[in-house]
């Protein structure tokens, strides 16, 4: 799975720069550029790239690539505001060896600049993810014509990424489109699972094991979904509470429109023998059961039984180190925020292990933990202010060692203020995600009616 994007390098018309050879002497200053020079070493750094080992020019040397740059720019009296532009190609995790990301970042600039303009291509190893790097000129060898940024390239590098990727069998990103919800992208970036990544994933699972449209639509409606429009319509659309707007399935991925899941239906059907239908249970009160165990068997009252609750609804989806995952189901609005568990259990044993019940106790417990906080900062900056005074090194030593002890003694009362500030801006998003999910429960079991849609004039 390779993610694409490059943006434009800023010339700052700075002074000139003082490096090897001294090109100040042959190469006049308009053309000469720290951020191009810059851009350049960055991307041929030895400790990010196993000694240069991974360092390809096109249409250039990558041993001269400055030069030859600033060569074409002179030539053709090009400068402007955008003198180069550093962009980006970057592997999942354990999938692309470095050797194959190297070639992939080749092909790839070969096929999206190598005709008009010259390259640098560098494959870096210094993170868990091994990417490429690009530094293209802004000015083509060819005419002297000055690339244009627009997402169409975009679109165009992040096209023949995938083409390459898939080539190679690489996995690639079955996204949305470039211009969808910018929001999803960064909450996916962020390791975040969006309620539409959740439908895709409810979707994958349904079509699994169903034979026939009336199977599917009753698989969905047990995982908490309504169908706003049904299979009765050209695009099959369903919410779910918390949602603003209902989701067109066929925007999800062109597999799932109308025909398409009918073809994958009777898919199903010619070969039962592979499917096992496992629907979901309808009858779904693991939160009213929950709620009614944990009042009446637990010691603990307030923001301690919230926050306990809403961690045992996330082990439900997710599971624990015991147990798997539950198949009672759960509303995809519960199953999404899951993504964040962890988050939510460092703050339920904050408030467990401090005996926080109630909001006033949290904000006793936030000033008892500034003010801790603010008198050892206090006592670290008058040891500071001595450091300055020292008259012996081991006097100086002595006052360091203390000051490090004082910082040591601030971190878990730094990670505690955050936690319990983030426990604040929790509190009303999990009241809101119980109260929703209480009602499915308790109109799915008949305990309430649902409420009448029909307008009234």
């Amino acid at each position: 799975m390779a993610t694409t994007g490059f943006w434009p390098v800023k010339g700052r018309l700075k002074e000139v720069i003082d490096y090897a050879n001294n090109p100040d002497k042959t190469t006049a200053k308009e053309y000469l550029d720290e951020d191009l020079y810059a851009a350049i070493r960055y991307v041929e750094n030895d400790n990010k790239t196993d000694h240069t080992a991974f360092v390809t020019g096109i249409n250039c040397s990558k041993h001269n690539a400055y030069h030859e740059m600033v060569a074409v720019k002179r030539r053709f009296g090009e400068r402007g505001k955008n003198i180069a532009y550093h962009g980006y190609q970057s592997f999942a995790e354990g999938e692309v060896t470095p050797e194959e990301a190297h070639q992939i970042g080749v092909e790839t600039a070969r096929k999206m600049w190598g005709a008009k303009y010259q390259v640098v291509v560098t494959t870096h190893l210094n993170t868990d993810n091994i990417h490429n790097h690009f530094v293209i000129n802004s000015v083509s060898f060819t005419d002297g014509k000055k690339f244009r940024n627009s997402i169409g390239d975009r679109l165009e590098l992040r096209k023949i990424s995938d083409a390459i990727c898939a080539e190679r069998s690489k996995s690639i990103i079955e996204s949305h489109k470039f211009y969808s919800n910018k929001k999803a992208y960064w909450a996916q970036k962020a390791g975040h699972v969006t309620h539409r990544e959740m439908l895709r994933r409810d979707v994958e699972e349904a079509l699994s094991q169903c034979i026939n449209h009336i199977e599917f639509t009753a698989f969905l409606k047990a995982l908490g979904y309504t169908f706003t429009r049904d299979f009765n319509y050209e695009h099959p659309s369903v919410i779910s509470s918390g949602w603003s707007r209902s989701v067109r399935l066929s925007s999800l991925n062109d597999k799932y429109t109308k025909e398409n899941l009918y073809k994958r239906f009777r898919w199903n059907h010619d070969h039962m023998e592979q499917i096992k239908y496992r629907p979901p249970k309808m009858k779904r009160m693991p939160l009213l059961e929950f709620e009614r165990y944990m009042q009446e068997a637990a010691q603990m009252d307030g923001l301690q039984l919230l926050f306990a609750i809403i961690v045992e609804m996330f082990k439900i989806c997710t599971g624990n180190n015991v147990q798997e995952a539950d198949s009672r189901p759960i509303s995809p609005m519960i199953r999404t925020e899951a993504s964040k568990a962890d988050k939510y259990m460092e703050e339920y044993w904050l408030l467990r292990d401090n005996f926080i019940e109630s909001p006033q106790e949290l904000l006793s417990f936030q000033q008892n933990t500034a003010a801790q906080i603010a008198e050892l900062e206090q006592k670290r900056y008058e040891l500071r202010l001595r450091i300055r005074r020292v008259k012996t090194p081991e006097e100086e030593a002595s006052l360091k060692e203390q000051c490090k002890e004082l910082t040591k003694k601030m971190t878990p009362l730094r990670k505690q203020l955050k936690i319990s500030l983030r426990i604040e801006q929790h509190t009303p998003r999990i009241k809101e995600l119980l109260d929703a999910e209480r009602e499915i429960e308790l109109k799915n079991n008949g305990l309430i009616q649902k409420k009448d849609k029909t307008r009234t004039r």
